[in-house]
């Protein structure tokens, strides 16, 4: 008589989300996650998103759509060119109304002279100014930058803060840029709401709100915290490259089948449903 072989049970449903999360992957790299609706569809999608009247996500889909982000970019970095604390905060500020892009044709060469507050206040606003001239509203950005470098050297020894509150005190900074600084620099799991990320909350579902503290507070509400720390890299990536204003990049995207946008089709069916 043969002897019976015992198997473990099977949890088909972690591995249904895991079959997804493969897929999804794979279908985004081909091109072929979702397909766009016709023009007048997806203006009329955006104005549901802009009232506020898409879906809202249930918590397994959030759950599954940063398990795919985590898996396409496990380690995500910020783009802002950067050496220390100190530059991060003058390149975040440099950035308001800027492309980080743009940002970074400039700052090397700030950055080669001046990589403290002391060595950035003695350089001074004019020539700061001339440094940073490519980049939109230089003056009034010059004047922040020497600013904030004098307050730190003069309050908090030179050193960047590691509090929301003094952040928030120096001159150009406000509740975004501190909240980059408090995640990059600090590794505090802030989420820093840009035009991109208030674009995707209010798009997908994901985190409606008229303005980006709403955004802000509802994103931490509902994603995980095992997630956090990496969620806002990860959100203001996806917004830079796929979910753009004008022409999103559905057929790319890796939660398209997730997200409750109304102007595509997605080719993967939604999370929780009976997949072939």
């Amino acid at each position: 008589m043969a002897k019976k072989t015992s198997r473990k049970p099977v949890k088909k449903k972690a591995k249904t989300l895991a079959g997804k999360t493969v897929r999804a992957l794979k279908a985004a790299k081909k091109g072929k996650a979702a397909k766009l609706k016709k023009p007048a569809a997806q203006a009329k999608a955006d104005d549901k998103a802009m009232h506020g009247q898409i879906p809202p996500w249930k918590p397994a889909e959030v759950e599954e759509a940063f398990r795919r982000f985590q898996a396409a970019m496990p380690e995500p970095k910020g783009e802002l060119i950067h050496i220390n604390p100190f530059t991060l905060l003058v390149a975040v500020v440099l950035s308001a109304q800027a492309t980080d892009a743009g940002v970074n044709k400039a700052t090397p060469a700030l950055f080669a002279l001046a990589d403290t507050p002391e060595k950035m206040a003695a350089l001074g606003e004019d020539r700061v100014r001339d440094l940073i001239k490519t980049i939109g509203l230089f003056r009034t950005k010059a004047k922040n930058v020497i600013g904030l470098s004098e307050k730190l050297t003069a309050e908090h020894g030179g050193e960047v803060p590691s509090s929301r509150e003094a952040l928030e005190a120096l001159p150009g900074v406000g509740r975004k840029t501190a909240n980059v600084v408090l995640n990059i620099a600090f590794k505090h799991p802030t989420m820093a709401v840009d035009t991109h990320i208030f674009r995707i909350g209010n798009r997908t579902g994901l985190a409606p709100g008229k303005n980006p503290l709403e955004v802000e507070l509802k994103l931490l509400e509902v994603i995980p915290a095992h997630y956090m720390m990496h969620a806002h890299h990860w959100l203001i990536l996806h917004g830079r490259y796929i979910c753009l204003a004008r022409k999103p990049q559905c057929e790319k995207c890796i939660i398209a089948d997730i997200c409750k946008w109304p102007g595509k089709t997605a080719t993967e069916p939604p999370v929780g449903s009976v997949a072939a």
